[in-house]
Order: C-alpha cells, then sequence, then structure tokens
C-alpha cells in the first residue's frame, strides 16, 4: 500500500512539473544600452533636444528684452502704441508656446524622431525576445527595468475571450 502511495505522490509530481510554467526576466534596458544603433539613436535625439531648447531659450530671452523695453518707455507711449506693443508681445509669447508644443509636444517632432530611430530598435528587441521565447518553451517573460512588466505570453495564458464570454460580449 506505502508503495502505492508513494508511486502516486511521485508521478503526481511529476506530473504537476511538467504542466509548470517557464518563467523568465529580462532587462530590456541593458538590451538596448547595449545596442549601438541605440546608443547613436540617444545620442542624436539629444543632441536635437539641446538645439530646440537652445533655440525656445533665445526666443524667451528676445520676448524678455522687448518687454523690458516696453517697461522703461511705457509711460512715454500713447494707448495705442501701448496696447499695439502688448500685443506684440502676447504674440511672440504665443508663438514660442507653439513652438514648444510643436518641438516637445505629444506629437512633436522630438516624439516623431524618436519613434522613427528607436522603434525600429525597440522592435526588433522584442522580435528576439519573443524568438528567444519560443525556441525556449518559455510562457511568460517579464521586464525588470520598468513598469511595463510582461514582454512575452504565451497565447494559451491569454483569457480574454473567456472572460468576454463570462460579461456577455
Amino acid at each position: 500500500m506505502k508503495k502505492v502511495l508513494l508511486l502516486f505522490v511521485c508521478l503526481f509530481t511529476i506530473h504537476m512539473s511538467a504542466d509548470a510554467q517557464r518563467i523568465a526576466i529580462v532587462d530590456v534596458n541593458a538590451l538596448l544600452e547595449s545596442n549601438d544603433d541605440y546608443v547613436n539613436a540617444q545620442r542624436e535625439i539629444d543632441k536635437l533636444s539641446a538645439e530646440w531648447r537652445q533655440e525656445i531659450a533665445q526666443e524667451y530671452d528676445k520676448i524678455k528684452s522687448m518687454f523690458n523695453k516696453y517697461q522703461a518707455e511705457q509711460v512715454l507711449l500713447s494707448d495705442d502704441v501701448r496696447v499695439q506693443r502688448e500685443n506684440e508681445i502676447v504674440e511672440m509669447e504665443d508663438a514660442v508656446r507653439e513652438l514648444q508644443k510643436q518641438r516637445f509636444g505629444p506629437e512633436g517632432d522630438l516624439f516623431s524622431k524618436r519613434q522613427e530611430l528607436v522603434n525600429p530598435i525597440q522592435d526588433n528587441i522584442f522580435a528576439a525576445i519573443e524568438s528567444y521565447a519560443s525556441d525556449r518553451g518559455y510562457d511568460l517573460i517579464f521586464d525588470k527595468s520598468s513598469a511595463a512588466g510582461l514582454l512575452f505570453a504565451s497565447d494559451e495564458f491569454d483569457k480574454t475571450e473567456e472572460v468576454k464570454r463570462k460579461l456577455g460580449n
């Protein structure tokens, strides 16, 4: 009886370990930083960003100079000229804010440049991770370097459709 129970426990343990999920952790930042193309792309993006920041700072300096000149002359100006100068300053401020938005906004030039230069590299790394997971039989791969977390999951673990059915969708 003990032998049968021991055999049952061994078979059950083997069965459970065969069904165990294989999980891995990858540091995507380390992969990116070790990629020369990524490092070069990041340098180019940083250089552009610095140039654009300097351009915007120069425009704000012009506005500040214009405002200081206006304040010094304000008492000598007629009402019409004063209003005209104030409008010019406001228009320049609006133009610089628009330039800032164009360069650094969510859909701006910096974002587009990053998409153009970095996305193909990231896509290549994620494809390599997916290939690695498939070749080695991993079910889940997590990124330890970011909050994004899950990088790869075997389709058998996606229960979205089952939950939709439960919700009646």
